[in-house]
């Protein structure tokens, strides 16, 4: 796509938020089940056509649709699908403008980099390519580029999807569930420490560190001396992906131990490190010469706040284990309750879901079951946290790359024991000398202080000295409305007074006349005519509609 101005690219967003309103995604009226009945395939406004209008915004809106695939609280799943396929189809970048970018970000001659450096690029995407190359002392890498101007674009559009994610919140019931706006702030953040290698170089190194238990797994290191913001130097690594393994290397290995110990290694990155890398699809994960798995493009990292971990593995625990009301439970708990939150129906859809899991685990995997209870939470008035939905579909990636490195692998089995292990060592940790001194620290401040407190009370309540306080009544925001309330009717009787005298004066005939009409009589109906209107103007530009309740509990 080429480079298009500002007031463009909201024209064209408008126009594409106008044609598919009825996904539900903008317009936000249309609930799970509604979304499901979706224009079909084959349609001008199907689910192939809608993923391709997004690519022909430019890379990121590529990126954005791919983030709202792992949105079922958003998006009908026939779109969802379409968006998680989809792939900008872009021309590499000529060799001389990646050179330029390369010798811009170190400041000297390429060849005083690299030894070799291969003009054809071994692959090639919206945001960068990648080159190989062979260092001075005979190392060989693969050379991850920025395209040049990919930030400055990604920035301007980032802010002309801003103003429209405001508008769908104030304005749509869908907005008011899922909160566009912070979802899209998400987003920018992830994409923006997506533009930094250096940060995406942390996460490899800090990556391989976490792995180090699981030999069966790998992760390319950055060669840190030839790495800059724009420009990422790693190991290379050679391999197939995951699902292209031919049927005689599958003869000549077991892939069962490689695929288990991806996902236990993923799931410490979740419960212990607090860590998700946001995209284990089968294109990140290569099957290597030496028989070993390496993980690749970890520049999409979020992070979990400790609380929110223990609620998503006990969520998760209780999921695999078939309790439908602890998954219900803990949801909740997490989560935001909206108007017209209804918890009974919330209760037994998920016990339905969670126990229709139980009894088909080789069919249903856990992401998928992830995935259907953020739809339900939205479909019930539960806005629940992003990390919720984004583990659902990591989940989900790694269900897909396992059965493709062993198929017929009981990934459910797999996830219980392995987070049996986990909560045994969460409970070792908690019952450590440093957990359990910081513990007795804290009862000893309570014991000291509670006498002191307790006698503080009695004398308040002996001495009638205890003061109730109501929040808000005191409040300057209520006095201003109580005022603008009093300024209103007194306008409005005004004016009603000056259309009375000007009504009456019109009978009385007088030298002086206007327009052929008594002056006095004209000048007062003029005036409430002014006054009425300005009355009206200023109650509906400043008059706000009371905020809907929401309740959260605190993590």
């Amino acid at each position: 796509m080429t480079e298009q101005s500002g007031f463009g690219l909201r024209a064209q967003i408008a126009k594409l938020a106008w044609r598919y309103r009825s996904l539900g995604v903008f317009g936000g009226q249309a609930s799970t089940q509604e979304l499901e009945q979706a224009t079909p395939d084959g349609d001008d406004t199907g689910p192939q056509a809608f993923a391709s209008d997004l690519e022909a915004l430019g890379p990121t809106f590529v990126k954005l649709g791919q983030m709202m695939s792992t949105r079922p609280d958003m998006i009908a799943p026939e779109y969802a699908r379409a968006l998680e396929r989809m792939q900008e189809q872009v021309a590499p970048v000529p060799l001389d403008e990646i050179e330029a970018q390369i010798e811009a970000e170190f400041g000297v001659r390429i060849n005083k980099l690299f030894q070799s450096f291969d003009s054809q690029p071994i692959g090639s995407a919206s945001i960068a390519q990648v080159h190989r190359a062979v260092l001075h002392d005979g190392r060989e890498v693969a050379v991850k580029v920025q395209r040049p101007g990919i930030g400055p674009r990604m920035r301007a559009d980032l802010e002309a999807l801003a103003g429209f994610a405001s508008a769908a919140d104030s304005f749509t019931d869908m907005g008011r569930r899922v909160r566009f706006s912070d979802w899209l702030e998400e987003f920018r953040k992830a994409l923006m420490a997506e533009l930094d290698y250096v940060a995406e170089a942390e996460n490899l190194a800090r990556f391989a560190e976490h792995l180090q238990d699981y030999p069966e797994l790998r992760v390319p290191q950055p060669v840190w001396d030839y790495t800059r913001p724009r420009v990422l130097t790693m190991e290379l690594v050679n391999g197939v992906r995951v699902d292209q393994i031919p049927g005689v290397r599958r003869t000549e290995l077991d892939l069962q131990p490689i695929a288990v110990a991806l996902m236990k290694g993923y799931l410490d990155q979740f419960f212990v490190h607090g860590e998700i890398h946001a995209d284990p699809h089968p294109g990140n994960m290569r099957l290597t010469d030496d028989g070993r798995l390496a993980i690749f493009d970890l520049g999409m990292m979020a992070h979990l706040a400790p609380r929110l971990r223990d609620r998503l593995l006990k969520l998760v625990f209780a999921a695999v284990d078939g309790r439908g009301e602890q998954v219900a439970q803990e949801t909740i708990a997490m989560s935001t309750r909206l108007e017209d939150y209804d918890e009974e129906r919330y209760t037994r859809e998920i016990g339905r879901v969670v126990a229709l899991y139980a009894a088909h685990s080789e069919s249903r995997s856990e992401g998928k079951t992830m995935l259907d209870v953020v739809a339900i939470a939205t479909d019930c008035g539960l806005r629940t946290p992003p990390e919720l939905t984004l583990l659902g579909k990591t989940l989900l990636n790694l269900d897909a790359v396992c059965q493709a490195l062993s198929p017929g692998i009981d990934v459910k089995d797999v996830m219980e024991g392995h987070l049996q292990d986990v909560m045994k060592g969460r409970l070792r940790k908690s019952l450590s000398s440093a957990n359990l001194a910081s513990e007795a620290i804290e009862i000893q401040e309570l014991v000291r202080d509670a006498p002191r407190r307790v006698s503080d009370t009695l004398a308040i309540l002996a001495e009638n000295k205890l003061q109730i306080r109501v929040a808000g009544l005191e409040d300057s925001r209520l006095i201003e409305n109580l005022q603008k309330i009093a300024n209103r009717i007194s306008a409005g009787i005004i004016t009603a007074a000056l259309i009375l005298a000007s009504a009456l004066m019109m009978r009385v005939d007088t030298a002086a006349r206007l327009f052929g009409y008594p002056a006095i009589a004209l000048v007062l109906f003029i005036a409430a005519f002014v006054l009425g209107m300005t009355l009206v103007i200023s109650s509906m530009r400043r008059d706000r509609t009371a905020a809907r309740k929401e309740e959260r509990n605190p993590l």
